[in-house]
């Protein structure tokens, strides 16, 4: 897959903000939300071409098969498939195809890159202060920073609530998954949370959702049943995530899931950038005062959303963007590896990293690249206003994955093995264009301990997870 160091310098000044976002444009009045069936019945009567235009747009680019069922089509599926179409850059897609295979050797940054500056939190700071921060600052004192910036309401958060529960056996949005103690689910034990944050603190919290079309509509009517778990309507910000086409890995030609619509996946955690640009959230949370977003995805029920200590080390580093990582216990541990070069932060992918660079150990035995990412970031919101407009901050990933897609036929494939490439932005990829980038280390009891995989699996499953909380539990109550 592509990484921050496999993008080629082409690429990271090609046009690579797409306009396909679907969703409703956010507005400050969450109930508003709608879903996205809706949506596009309203944007296909605008964004309709006639048979020519198509024609003209695909030919260019090899892919007027996508025209191959248009006569078998009533007038609205015609209007549909023409608005995905044009809501297309193909010239991007070439682009990204053609440099499918580009990857860039490591060997030169390897003896540069090190291991990040970074503060300890919570239980790990107790006795064993030691961190490499550049800006010293206590514990104590850091509580106290991020404290006085929740009381001055100058923060929201960010959940990201695209994914589906297909790994756990769940036909449902992931959130939706019951994982609590006694039964709530993860949108309950997150939402809760920020509930609590506004009462504690006497100011509003907004709290921005981010979906995907495969799981907005079922959020929107799960959470309105829910009165949104006490999120009231003028706080909440949901929103749909924009979506890339999955193309053949042998020829680069775009699938089609059926006869008359783009096999279309979501463009991957780092799209929320792109979606609250242009859907005006950043402007609409600048409006309300707020200058700081804390980030997490919805499937890990352990973030201590916005832990004032977390925020205190933000505000006291001068950092534009700050992230919560783990010690690694192997060199091969599956995860995201935030390493230093050249003064900015950067993450290689597990898959990626040399394995002289993985095991490099300090003078104690020690890991040097020690950092996993766990995708909880808070940001400074100026430094997203900044970036949001610059196409290389957010390269594109490839994920090689089995796509079920309509043939030449109009026989519906169901493949056994990856047939198709998807294409990702990571959230992660912004650290390089931070300034004073930071991590934070947190300990995995207390802060990590995502739903991921099937019931009976060994790690991130239903019942480690559920073991996880229990044990959480009973030290906090002793």
């Amino acid at each position: 897959m592509f990484n921050a160091f496999k993008i080629t310098g082409a690429l990271r000044h090609s046009k690579i903000w797409n306009n396909m976002t679907v969703g409703r444009r956010a507005s400050g009045i969450g109930h508003r939300e709608s879903g996205i069936g809706n949506h596009l019945s309203l944007i296909t009567y605008h964004l309709s071409l006639t048979m020519s235009d198509l024609i003209s747009l695909l030919k260019p680019f090899g892919q007027e098969h996508l025209l191959r069922f248009w006569d078998s089509l009533n007038e609205q599926e015609q209007s549909c498939l023409s608005a995905q179409i044009r809501n297309i850059d193909f010239r991007l897609i070439a682009e990204l195809y053609q440099n499918r295979d580009h990857t860039i050797d490591l060997a030169p940054f390897e003896q540069r890159a090190k291991d990040p500056p970074a503060y300890k939190f919570g239980e790990l700071s107790e006795g064993n202060p030691d961190y490499s921060a550049p800006k010293k600052i206590g514990k104590a004192d850091a509580i106290q920073l991020g404290q006085e910036a929740l009381a001055k309401g100058t923060y929201a958060v960010m959940i990201v609530a695209g994914g589906q529960g297909t790994r756990l056996g769940f036909p449902h949005p992931k959130g939706m998954y019951p994982i609590g103690l006694n039964g709530e689910t993860l949108f309950q034990i997150h939402f809760e949370k920020v509930v609590a944050l506004t009462k504690k603190y006497g100011v509003v919290v907004p709290l921005c959702i981010m979906t995907s079309p495969a799981t907005h509509d079922e959020t929107v009517e799960y959470l309105g049943q829910n009165d949104w778990f006490g999120i009231t309507p003028e706080n909440r910000f949901l929103f749909c995530q924009g979506t890339m086409p999955a193309v053949s890995m042998l020829n680069g030609k775009v699938l089609l899931a059926d006869k008359g619509t783009l096999a279309l996946s979501p463009d991957g955690h780092g799209g929320m950038l792109a979606a609250i640009n242009k859907q005006s959230i950043l402007d609409q949370l600048q409006e309300r005062g707020i200058k700081h977003l804390f980030y997490f995805q919805v499937d890990n029920p352990f973030v201590d959303i916005c832990s004032p200590e977390f925020l205190g080390y933000h505000l006291a580093s001068g950092s534009e963007m700050t992230s919560q990582a783990i010690r690694k216990r192997e060199p091969s541990d599956r995860v995201g590896n935030v390493v230093e070069l050249d003064g900015k932060l950067h993450v290689i992918e597990y898959s990626d990293i040399p394995e002289s660079l993985a095991n490099r150990r300090f003078p104690d035995g020690s890991l040097q690249i020690w950092a996993g990412s766990i995708a909880v970031h808070q940001f400074d919101l100026g430094f997203l206003r900044r970036v949001s407009p610059i196409a290389s901050a957010l390269p594109f990933h490839i994920a090689k994955k089995k796509v079920s897609y309509v043939d030449e036929h109009g026989q519906m494939v169901v493949p056994q093995e990856p047939n198709a490439i998807k294409f990702e932005r990571f959230i992660f990829d912004l650290m390089p264009s931070a300034n004073n980038a930071v991590v934070v280390e947190v300990d995995i009891p207390n802060n990590y301990g995502p739903l991921k995989n099937a019931p009976g699996s060994a790690t991130d499953s239903p019942e480690t997870v559920k073991a996880q909380l229990l044990e959480m539990d009973r030290r906090r109550s002793s």
